[in-house]
Order: C-alpha cells, then sequence, then structure tokens
C-alpha cells in the first residue's frame, strides 16, 4: 500500500519502510510523527483519493535524522557591467521512516438512488431545452423589427435632404 501526503507545501509519495528527506520538522530524533495531510492512499486498483484530504488518513513516521542538503549554487550575471554574484544555499531536512498508513475506507454509495435520481432529471432537462428554443425564436424576431425601424429612419433623412435641396433651389432664384 502507498500513500502520498504533504507536508512542507510539498507532496511525497511513499510506502511502508521507505526514508524520505522532507522539510525540516521540529522533532526529535528517534520521535514519531503523524501526518494527517493525505491527499491519497492506494494498493493496485483500489485507490481513494481525498477532496483535498481523505478523511481520518494518516501516515506515520519515526524521525530518523536532521541535516542540510547539498548546497545549492547561485550565479547572477551581467555581461559588461562587470558585475558577478556567487552565492550558496544549503537547504535543511529531516529524514523520515515510514511505520505505517492508514486510512478510513468511503462508504459505498448506493447506486439504485443514483439511477432513480438521473431518470427523474431527464424529464427537466427536455422542459429546459424546449423554454430555451423558445427563447431563441423571440431573439430572432426582435432583430428583423428593429431593422425595419433603421430602413424608416434612413427614408425620413433621405427626404429631408431632398426637401431641404428644393428649399435653397427655390430660394436662390
Amino acid at each position: 500500500m502507498y500513500a502520498v501526503f504533504s507536508t512542507g507545501g510539498k507532496q511525497y509519495r511513499a510506502t511502508t519502510g521507505d526514508i524520505i528527506k522532507v522539510e525540516k520538522l521540529d522533532a526529535e530524533k528517534g520521535a514519531t510523527v503523524e501526518l494527517d495531510n493525505v491527499l491519497l492512499v492506494g494498493e493496485g486498483a483500489d485507490v481513494q483519493v481525498g477532496t483535498p484530504y481523505i478523511e481520518g488518513g494518516k501516515v506515520t513516521a519515526r524521525v530518523v535524522e536532521h541535516g542540510r542538503g547539498d548546497k545549492v549554487k547561485i550565479i547572477k550575471f551581467k555581461r559588461r557591467k562587470n558585475h558577478m554574484k556567487k552565492m550558496g544555499h544549503r537547504q535543511y531536512f529531516t529524514a523520515l521512516e515510514i511505520t505505517g498508513i492508514d486510512a478510513v475506507k468511503a462508504k459505498a454509495k448506493p447506486e439504485p438512488k443514483a439511477k432513480a435520481e438521473e431518470t427523474k432529471a431527464a424529464p427537466k432537462k427536455a422542459a429546459a431545452k424546449k423554454a430555451a428554443s423558445k427563447k431563441t425564436a423571440a431573439k430572432k424576431a426582435a432583430p428583423k423589427k428593429a431593422a425595419a425601424k433603421k430602413a424608416s429612419s434612413k427614408k425620413t433623412a433621405a427626404k429631408k435632404k431632398v426637401a431641404a435641396k428644393k428649399a435653397e433651389d427655390q430660394g436662390g432664384e
């Protein structure tokens, strides 16, 4: 059986007996630690996935050692500026030996109720589709009316222009 748990902002996959280096924990060497942020527990085809965590799931571990990891080198360099800066960092870690994985099995959901709900929901969906089709038909009719109004306003504007030209012609004579 394996588990995926989170600690220190990272996620780890572990089985019983593994030794894993995690972010530094406040615990004495040889102490037992319980990690309850279990995301997934599985064995073969039987896998439980939490949302986000499995209720009642926990991973127990024993602290093996505390230490510092390998040095990570950081170089900042700007060409033609006579600037180069070298730095290094060693991250603290805690080595854990996984001693046990516990998970509460999820209750089986009754399927007949779920099937009955699906059949009840189907007629509601059909009614919703009919209502939606009526709305689209109403929307299609609205632009035709608006187009007719625009055409009439163009005609009145054209009539005004013609009347204005006639008035200029008559006044100029």
